[in-house]
């Protein structure tokens, strides 16, 4: 069995743990670094009542929590299903090598998990979504943002 099999399984059997134990919907997700699992997480919603709370997300936040960092670098994800869009945020915000997954996000939708919704919002300007989003002014928030920008020891991520 290939190191790839091996971690794709392992994503597999934290999906199936998370739905038994009834935690959220039949997803998991490890995160390998230099051949060892350095996070993992299981589809969290219905027990963490946390829409965010989704395989991917988990694992990522064990990862870094484990390798004392805020980034991927030199890691590996291997996710049971192909990851949704929010998911799929979080990966490139944590900088990972590559993603590696089992099932496509059409048997996703098959078993009643369609991410297509999301898909399709985000296309569309912001003023066309169906739920209204709003600018609102604000000075206070332009002088937080000089503030920063103006900031010599600022860490750049």
């Amino acid at each position: 069995m290939s190191d790839h099999q091996h971690f794709i399984n392992a994503a597999v059997r934290m999906s199936q743990q998370g739905m038994r134990n009834n935690e959220g919907g039949p997803f998991g997700c490890v995160i390998v670094k230099d051949g060892e699992i350095v996070g993992k997480g299981n589809n969290r919603v219905l027990a963490d009542n946390d829409p965010t709370a989704h395989a991917e997300v988990v694992a990522i936040r064990d990862a870094c929590k484990n390798l004392h960092t805020f980034q991927l670098t030199g890691c590996d994800v291997y996710t049971s299903c192909e990851p949704c869009p929010m998911c799929m945020g979080a990966i490139y915000w944590a900088r990972p090598r590559a993603v590696y997954y089992a099932n496509t996000r059409q048997q996703a939708a098959a078993i009643g998990f369609d991410d297509e919704v999301v898909y399709t919002e985000l296309q569309k300007e912001i003023t066309d979504r169906s739920i209204p989003m709003h600018c609102i002014i604000s000075e206070e928030a332009v002088a937080v943002f000089k503030e920063w920008e103006e900031r010599g020891n600022k860490h750049l991520y």
